[in-house]
């Protein structure tokens, strides 16, 4: 597998080349085109664990397995506009905001990241997806990427909404902004406090208030 990120970093382009036998999965929703000979195969990641993401609130999770059978290479586009980073996985586990993850190559397995309300976020979102395993995880986000390198003890508080994923070693915990008064007028929601040692990755953008300012020029039925 070779891969290239094209038109950085605003409207990035995953371009992906595999071998006769190689195999790639992409979030429904994410792939472009291709060029060559594929198997292609739809599956929920197991039926539990599709049900189980729909009944947290969210759509069932359909993954799409690409399977070369000759050299082929494909094009993979996230539906907002932003940045696509590759993280190397190394029997090792990543958390990643529901709509940040793109693709995985590699033996990785792919479930909700549950912690119970510490897995809280806003929009009544309750879940992150977690990838386990060793190989390649593509993310996107909206907006510009950082990444951030946490030395053991480094801690760090990101508003949720930024949030694109983290390494299974921060550890983390989400809680309401400040008191009940900056939690209900503030506009932040909630933050996420992490600890280091473990990278995590941030988004300069922020979808919900993007909705909220279009939303004051679209006409409403009374």
């Amino acid at each position: 597998m070779e891969y290239e990120l094209e038109h950085k970093p605003a409207y990035t382009l995953l371009k992906i080349r595999l071998r006769p036998g190689e195999s790639l999965t992409v979030e429904s929703g994410g792939y472009m085109l291709h060029k060559g000979d594929v198997e292609i195969k739809t599956s929920t990641g197991g039926v539990f664990r599709g049900l189980r993401r729909t009944l947290l609130g969210g759509e069932a999770l359909f993954l799409n397995t690409m399977t070369a059978k000759g050299d082929v290479e494909v094009w993979l586009s996230p539906s907002l506009p932003g940045d696509i980073k590759v993280v190397k996985l190394q029997n090792t586990e990543l958390y990643i905001q529901d709509s940040s993850y793109l693709a995985h190559y590699g033996d990785i397995d792919i479930d909700v990241g549950w912690k119970g309300l510490r897995g809280l976020i806003a929009e009544g979102e309750l879940f992150w997806l977690k990838a386990k395993g060793s190989g390649f995880v593509f993310i996107n986000s909206y907006g510009a990427m950082d990444e951030l390198n946490l030395l053991p003890g480094d801690k760090l508080t990101i508003d949720n909404m930024h949030f694109v994923a983290l390494d299974g070693t921060v550890d983390w915990r989400v809680r309401k902004f400040g008191g009940w008064k900056s939690f209900l007028l503030s506009g932040e929601g909630f933050v996420i406090d992490v600890k280091g040692p473990g990278r995590v990755w941030v988004q300069s953008r922020n979808l919900p208030v993007l909705a909220k300012i279009l939303s004051k020029f679209i006409p409403h039925k009374r």
